[in-house]
């Protein structure tokens, strides 16, 4: 089997798939040699027009001179432009591109001084340069693809991979261009030498240049330049392919020379073939040995509405209308402009467009050359575009995906290889611009790759950004690091001793907060947990207050008490008749001093529990269950030493008795832990007082008594507070009845008073109560039970303290007063309960001393200094103290009843 390059040796050529025959229409243009036309009033060099990264050097009002390089770049594909001629720069701003769309781009407008006066050129021999001293010029040069692409001509000079074939592409298959061809008759010299440059840059096996058989004055030209090379033999040769479009297709030629097909997304240079056209091996040789840059190329002027149809050399800038109106073009109506042959090119809109370096031909056709366009019509699936694709696409699942905006399924039918040759349009019935279409998809498609490659730097830039940042913080995490270390190290002992005290105080406050915000969180919100935080520091700051207050009123009795048994003392040396009853008197005070320092002393201790009990809950550290629970706590230990008390007095008394004759006693029930002191003093000095001065003071105490136990009620924090105040009350109004059943011939009036007092401060203290559903039922016998005990204790306690009456008299009154007192307790606990009862026949007999009473009450309260607003925790349990005095008072009632 025969070689690739020996097949290439005998001429063998391979079929390519699809194209078509249009009418070629070279011969109105290819008769006449290439011409020069006039200079144009002004020349537009389009900046960049191929690659990227311009920058212009030239400015306004410059002078430059022809091939003068006018833009400076460094990137990869950046092709530098030149000056088309000797001029001044006119003016910089957007012209009318040669384009399609029309768009304006940034121009450089250059006004010809008419002596077309070349810049310095260096010329050089190809023995002389170096590869990339070649590929340097060519790049300078600004040399491109001249078949149409412009592709950068330095890029393919320098593959990556090996070469094996190089192809000069001399086909020019375009239906009315023929640039080629006019330049491969006269110029096949100069083609050749640009060959041999291209030979010294990629050493390939062989060298083929291609030309269709429809040339054959082209064909004759290059034969005899290639005869003349003396690097030809056995390396190149020139092969005539049949006509057909699009045989000058790049990849379509490789399949028709090698029958090699390139691979969808690769490029020749992958397969070891590169393809030039026979005018950039033009501009190869007249950049690297003449020293020229691309500043002139040759272009076809034809079309029926030319008149001198031909090739021309324009300069690159040359305006498309001087152009024509040189060749005297005369417009008709909708006349059509074409850049380009009738099958690839495109229309333009407006004549004063340049030339670029990849025109190579404007075409000017009559109605009779190019039919109007007509209206498309819808697809009738005959598969003729699918015939006579070349690339062997499905044009018809392009158009549909193109026309549906599906961009990405058309480039998964591989809409890339398309080379947008116009077959499947040339050939479809429907009239269909397929091309047209896909051109748009294109474009979309590199817009959507644009802008993923510009998002890609932006997060490539925003990564780099953080990483940027993150370092700067560490930089100053570190270098405040070591500064810290520096001032650590020179730091003196006192100096570490109060940074280390600073930082304990630091760490322990915000320890404190933490503590501070979970246990606020747990409890409920900030709000609800300072209000309540507020409302027991204001509870514990009144139980304080009134603790102290009681323990001074107490300190300040004592006193009293100490001076009424002076005044006793005084009274009994003074009448040593009544030295029996005083000593009996001076007894009974000894032992209510007694058993009232016990109670001061457990008042005392139970305060302090109940302060100690209740701090917590302010500071925070105890939940107000805890706190209730200290209470009850507290308030039973008081109840014990209360009892513990009551059985010492008890004691007390009877050790007494025996050193007294004798003491009565009528047990009523007293208001307030002030009276005793009152009381005995009033009692003390009885002896020397009328009967109706003492029936007036006994009035005074009861009235004073029953307004300190309205506010004792109202101040009351706890319910212990109101027990003891009861027992004490009970207690003392004892010892007052004692003393009051020893004055001569007062004791019935005495016993009378002291019944009015308990049945007024009864009645008192139940209208204050609130009504007994209020407290729970266990909680209402609870009290009962505990009223009832502290009854039978006080009994018990009391009993022997009453020594054996003087007389039968005396006997009889303190029963007489017993009963009556007895009889006011019962009523006064049926008013509490059933709510103002009209009041008995013994009742009635006491309204007298009952209206003195309510008069000194009234009194006393104005006295009485006026206590501040109670919070809402100690209203209530001041209700709650009301409700169990009602309690005990019905629950005592019930037992003197049975």
């Amino acid at each position: 089997m025969l070689t690739l390059l020996e097949q290439l040796d005998k001429g063998t050529l391979w079929h390519s798939p699809g194209g078509i025959h249009p009418p070629e229409l070279k011969q109105s243009s290819n008769t006449a040699p290439i011409a020069r036309l006039s200079l144009a009033p002004e020349y537009i060099v389009p900046i960049p027009q191929v690659g990227d990264l311009a920058v212009l050097t030239a400015q306004k009002g410059d002078h430059v001179l022809k091939g003068q390089m006018l833009t400076q770049g460094k990137g990869f594909s950046y092709l530098p432009v030149h000056a088309p001629t000797s001029g001044v720069v006119k003016a910089i701003e957007p012209r009318v591109s040669n384009h399609a769309s029309g768009l304006p781009v940034l121009s450089l407008v250059i006004e010809p001084d008419g002596e077309d006066t070349w810049a310095k050129l260096t010329p050089a021999k190809l023995d002389e340069l170096s590869n990339q001293a070649i590929i340097d010029k060519i790049k300078d040069a600004g040399i491109a693809g001249m078949g149409g692409a412009a592709f950068p001509s330095h890029i393919k000079l320098n593959p990556a991979s090996e070469i094996d074939l190089v192809i000069i592409n001399g086909v020019e298959c375009e239906p009315f261009i023929t640039s080629d061809d006019r330049l491969m008759r006269e110029h096949a010299t100069e083609i050749i030498s640009g060959v041999e440059v291209i030979n010294k840059l990629l050493t390939p096996k062989r060298i083929v240049i291609a030309i269709e058989d429809n040339k054959p004055e082209a064909i004759q030209a290059m034969e005899q330049a290639v005869a003349q090379c003396p690097i030809a033999k056995g390396l190149m040769r020139v092969t005539v392919i049949p006509t057909k479009y699009p045989s000058g297709g790049e990849k379509q030629l490789i399949q028709i020379i090698t029958g090699q097909e390139v691979p969808s997304g690769a490029i020749p240079a992958q397969l070891g073939i590169v393809v030039h056209n026979v005018g950039t091996a033009f501009a190869i040789q007249d950049a690297v040995l003449n020293g020229k840059p691309l500043i002139e190329r040759v272009v076809t002027l034809t079309g029926d509405q030319v008149a001198h149809q031909g090739n021309y050399w324009l300069p690159i800038g040359t305006p498309i209308k001087h152009a024509l109106q040189q060749c005297q073009f005369s417009a008709q109506t909708q006349q059509k402009l074409i850049i380009g042959g009738p099958m690839m090119g495109y229309a333009i809109s407006e004549l004063q467009v340049p030339v670029l370096k990849g025109t190579n031909c404007v075409l000017a056709p009559s109605n009779n050359q190019i039919a109007e366009d007509s209206p498309e019509q819808a697809c009738i699936r005959c598969g003729e575009c699918a015939v006579a694709c070349p690339a062997l696409l499905l044009p018809q699942q392009l158009f549909w995906h193109s026309k549906a905006e599906e961009y990405d399924k058309a480039a998964s039918f591989n809409l890339q290889d398309c080379i947008e040759c116009g077959c499947c349009s040339y050939v479809c019935p429907s009239d269909i611009p397929l091309v047209e279409y896909y051109r748009i998809a294109k474009s979309a498609l590199r817009n959507a790759a644009e802008e993923k490659r510009q998002a890609e730097a932006a997060k490539h830039r925003f990564e780099a950004r953080l990483k940027r940042l993150e370092d700067e913080k560490l930089a100053r995490e570190a270098k405040a690091k070591a500064a810290a270390d520096k001032r650590k190290k020179a730091m003196s002992g006192s100096d570490k001793d109060a940074v280390a005290e600073a930082m304990a105080r630091i760490a322990a406050k915000k320890k404190a907060a933490e503590q501070s915000a979970q246990s606020a969180s747990e409890t409920g919100t900030p709000e609800t947990n300072t209000s309540a935080n507020n409302n027991k520091s204001a509870a514990v700051s009144a139980a304080i207050a009134r603790a102290k207050a009681k323990k001074a009123k107490q300190a300040q009795q004592a006193s009293g008490t100490s001076e009424t048994s002076q005044n006793a003392e005084s009274n009994a040396q003074t009448d040593p008749t009544a030295e029996s009853k005083q000593d009996r008197v001076a007894a009974a005070v000894a032992r209510a001093k007694a058993k009232k320092a016990q109670q001061a002393k457990e008042a005392d201790k139970a305060s302090d529990q109940q302060t100690e009990a209740a701090s917590p809950s302010v500071s925070g550290e105890l939940d107000p269950q805890k706190a209730r629970v200290a209470a009850a706590i507290a308030r039973a230990k008081a109840k014990k030493a209360a009892q513990q008390a009551a059985k010492a007095n008890s004691g007390q008394a009877q050790a007494g008795q025996s050193q007294a004759n004798s003491a009565p006693t009528a047990h009523a029930d007293a208001p307030s832990d002030e009276q005793s002191t009152d009381t005995s003093v009033t009692d003390s000095n009885a002896t020397d007082n009328q009967s109706a001065q003492d029936s007036k003071k006994a009035r005074i105490a009861a009235a004073v008594a029953k307004a300190k136990a309205k506010k004792a009620a109202q101040n009351s924090a706890e319910s212990t507070d109101s027990k003891q105040a009861t027992e004490t009350i009970t207690e003392k109004t004892s010892t007052d009845a004692e003393l009051a059943a020893n004055n001569d011939g007062q004791d019935d009036k005495k016993a009378r008073i002291a019944a009015a007092v308990a049945k007024a401060k009864a009645k008192k203290m139940a209208q204050q109560a609130p009504s007994a559903s209020e407290l729970d039922d266990s909680q209402a016998e609870d009290s009962a039970s505990e009223a009832d005990t502290q009854a039978k204790q006080d009994t018990v306690a009391d009993a022997p303290s009453s020594g054996p009456v003087e007389s039968a008299a005396e006997q009889k009154q303190a029963r007489i007063a017993a009963a009556v007192a007895k009889a006011k307790a019962k009523k006064a606990a049926k008013e509490a309960e059933q709510s103002d009862v009209p009041a008995t026949s013994e009742a009635s007999k006491q309204n007298q001393h009952d209206d003195e009473a309510q008069r000194s009450d009234t009194q006393a309260q104005a006295v009485t200094p006026t206590s501040a607003p109670l919070t809402a925790e100690e209203q209530k349990k001041a209700r709650i103290a009301a409700a169990v005095a009602k309690a005990k008072a019905k629950k005592l009632a019930k037992q003197q009843e049975e």
